[in-house]
């Protein structure tokens, strides 16, 4: 009796399923599936997009907000060195601002430092340039007094906090007025940089109109262990709070 109920019982189990059945074959299906939208045609149209919207980014990015210029001389030493990397900032005057005293800019030198005829080995890239800021339109910029110091509008720059060790504020008298809309800028190393000192007889005489200037430099970024900001030394605020003074006396 107990052999024929577990015959019985054994009738009423399910067959194994059979090679091919319905759901191995579903199961495959969805793998071959899967495998197929990772890997198959539309893959590589994917990455392509992607690259393609990545080139767009960057270009737009490089055009419109931050561009990264190489350095090839000393005159920005020691703020900017041969070989640094820095990013300059393209929106730092878009919206209402203008150049300070004291800002590292980089600017397009045609038609204030260099012309069709002429080149000039300060460039940083074909013809745009890096110098400081040191007189915005309407001021007097001159040198030297008796401690051979630059001055703004009679008011003695103290400069020790970037010019390059050793050199004067500059080995060339000089007495300018700026003109509205320009600026008269120099390099750090004064010893060894082409600035506006340089060409204070050329067409334009040397000042770099505003709508020339690309943006202001913000940070050094090659070489690597070298990261760093450039910011605005603390000394052109005194400046500017001395120029306030001086213009409330008058």
């Amino acid at each position: 009796m107990e052999t024929q109920e577990a015959h019985e019982d054994r009738e009423s189990l399910p067959e194994p399923a059979e090679a091919g059945a319905p759901e191995e074959h579903s199961r495959s299906s969805a793998v071959s599936g899967l495998r197929t939208r990772l890997l198959g045609p539309g893959l590589p149209r994917d990455v392509a997009l992607l690259a393609v919207v990545c080139a767009l980014v960057l270009f737009l990015v490089n055009t419109l907000v931050a561009e990264p210029f190489g350095i090839p001389s000393g005159s920005m030493e020691n703020t900017l060195k041969v070989g640094d990397r820095v990013v300059v900032d393209k929106l730092a005057y878009r919206f209402g601002g203008t150049p300070q005293r004291g800002d590292v800019i980089v600017f397009d030198g045609r038609g204030s430092f260099i012309t069709p005829d002429s080149a000039d080995p300060d460039a940083v890239s074909g013809d745009d340039f890096v110098k400081r800021v040191i007189g915005v339109g309407g001021d007097t910029v001159t040198c030297c007094d008796r401690q051979g110091r630059v001055s703004v509008d009679g008011v003695p720059l103290d400069e020790s906090a970037y010019l390059f060790p050793g050199d004067a504020p500059s080995a060339v008298p000089f007495s300018v007025k700026v003109p509205p809309g320009t600026l008269f800028v120099l390099g750090d190393h004064r010893s060894v940089s082409s600035d506006s000192r340089n060409h204070l007889g050329d067409p334009g005489g040397g000042f770099v109109p505003v709508g020339k200037v690309i943006g202001r430099v913000e940070w050094v970024v090659y070489p690597v262990g070298d990261w760093r900001s450039v910011n605005r030394p603390q000394i052109f605020a005194v400046l500017e709070s001395e120029l306030r003074k001086g213009a409330a006396r008058g």
